[in-house]
């Protein structure tokens, strides 16, 4: 039996796809994202388990800043499959809710919905889980911008972008993230009170056109940031672990340094709440910003003799 004919509408979306599948970001290539599956304005990811990505190696639990860097792009994709053609879109804003820690050794999946498209703006929801959707890690809500920029890809040299860079997570027994590879791995480090840096290196491009950092990284970054705050400042028994996370992305973060601060907005027995920036020349001109909150545990306090 011959098969059914294509309609034009499903040919088109087929071409799209095939373009797509070959366009992950930088960092997607290097961190070995893979797409399972394409529909129109949907699409399926994963991302195998590597400890490079965990956030604290006596959890083995993925870092919250892989979470958010794989929903973020699971969500371009699902953006651009709901256009006609490959377009240049950018990250407007990024809820991530995060439901339970990951499994440790275990892939992660992600399913992007772009449910909504105006003129200049894509609406899309996401959600990260190991078995299925009815047990996220995470959930997210997001915009993007549309026709974002209009750089000439004919005229950009991405000859430094075509060979992938190994993703490690280099050995500091007694620095600041020790235990935390994929801090290690962005090269995050305080550099002044209050503050950190993000070196820029080819690792944490997304946008090899411009070149710009991965949206998904800088918010790894004023994550980290978050979390150096509060357990520099702050008493805590435990392991602070993201409950929420919002990033506003301003402008494109190009590819030199990058530096965040964090202010503590309350800080409550269980629930901190804090607000965070990150800039690069100017910290009048921040390339993003973040608002979230994380569960915490007191120390205890020592009984008075």
């Amino acid at each position: 039996m011959s098969e059914a004919p294509r309609t034009p509408d499903q040919q088109a979306f087929e071409e799209n796809a095939n373009r797509i599948r070959g366009h992950f970001s930088y960092f997607g290539r290097n961190a070995n994202f893979q797409i399972d599956r394409m529909a129109p304005g949907e699409a399926w990811t994963r991302l195998p388990y590597q400890p490079v990505f965990v956030g604290y190696v006596d959890t083995g639990v993925l870092h919250g800043g892989i979470v958010t860097t794989l929903l973020d792009e699971t969500c371009g994709i699902a953006v651009q499959l709901a256009l006609e053609g490959l377009t240049p879109i950018a990250t407007l804003d990024l809820r991530i809710d995060y439901q339970r820690p990951s499994t440790p050794g275990k892939e992660l999946c992600a399913h992007a919905h772009c449910y909504s498209v105006t003129r200049s703006i894509a609406f899309v929801r996401a959600t990260a889980y190991h078995e299925g959707e009815d047990a996220p890690v995470a959930t997210a809500t997001g915009c993007f911008m549309i026709n974002a920029n209009r750089s000439d890809k004919s005229t950009a040299d991405v000859s430094a972008y075509k060979e992938t860079v190994l993703l490690d997570a280099p050995e500091d027994e007694t620095g600041t993230f020790a235990n935390s590879p994929f801090s290690r791995c962005l090269g995050i480090r305080p550099v002044a009170p209050n503050t950190v840096m993000m070196p820029f290196s080819k690792r944490i491009i997304g946008n090899i056109y411009l070149p710009a950092i991965h949206g998904g990284l800088i918010g790894a970054f004023l994550e980290t940031a978050a979390i150096y705050r509060m357990r520099q400042d702050m008493d805590v028994a435990n392991l602070p672990r993201p409950i929420g996370l919002t990033i506003n992305y301003l402008r494109s973060g190009r590819a030199v340094d990058s530096y965040a601060s964090v202010s503590i907005v309350k800080h409550g027995r269980r629930i901190v709440a804090f607000e965070a920036k990150a800039w690069q020349d100017d910290p009048a001109r921040p390339i993003a910003s973040a608002y979230g909150h994380f569960m915490v545990r007191q120390s205890p306090q020592p009984e008075n003799d």
